[in-house]
């Protein structure tokens, strides 16, 4: 069953994905309509499951679930992952790579190989200051308090050591 993401209580679990490259309009139409479709029929052993998603900053698609409403399982997870892969595969994205390190300089994200982040860290050309984007948080509540934080509020501090 499928609310407005920002119907779904901040206990609701999510998951974050990360592509390599910005979102044209063209795949963002794409992408909603599918998941869309795909959470209104998104059930855990026959059971609906209340869930929504979101697009941010033409990079991130973050996906939750209601688990006050009904407990997730392995298998509507398992579910849910064929619809990124579609994605891509038909827009020729990384949405899986954890290697992929993203952060701001400005309003521009940037989205780099974890190597280049620690060779940029070693070159001071950046800090722990800068604005990551920890996409190991797991709430909605944590998106809002804790997704976008300075490198030394999340795990990337460990590359300014």
């Amino acid at each position: 069953m499928y609310v407005e993401f920002q119907d779904l209580p901040d206990s609701s679990r999510i998951w974050i994905y990360q592509s390599n490259q910005e979102f044209s309009a063209e795949q963002i139409v794409k992408m909603e309509t599918a998941l869309k479709n795909f959470v209104e029929e998104w059930t855990r052993h026959g059971d609906d499951l209340k869930g929504s998603f979101t697009i941010l900053h033409d990079h991130f698609i973050v996906l939750g679930v209601d688990e006050s409403f009904k407990q997730v399982s392995g298998c509507s997870i398992d579910a849910s992952t064929h619809i990124f892969k579609g994605f891509e595969e038909e827009f020729k994205l990384e949405l899986f790579n954890k290697l992929n390190t993203a952060f701001r300089n400005g309003d521009h994200i940037n989205i780099v190989p974890l190597q280049e982040f620690n060779r940029f860290a070693k070159e001071r050309k950046i800090d722990e200051t800068t604005t990551v984007f920890n996409n190991m948080i797991q709430t909605k509540r944590e998106l809002a308090e804790a997704w976008e934080v300075p490198a030394a509020q999340s795990w990337h501090r460990r590359y300014f050591n």
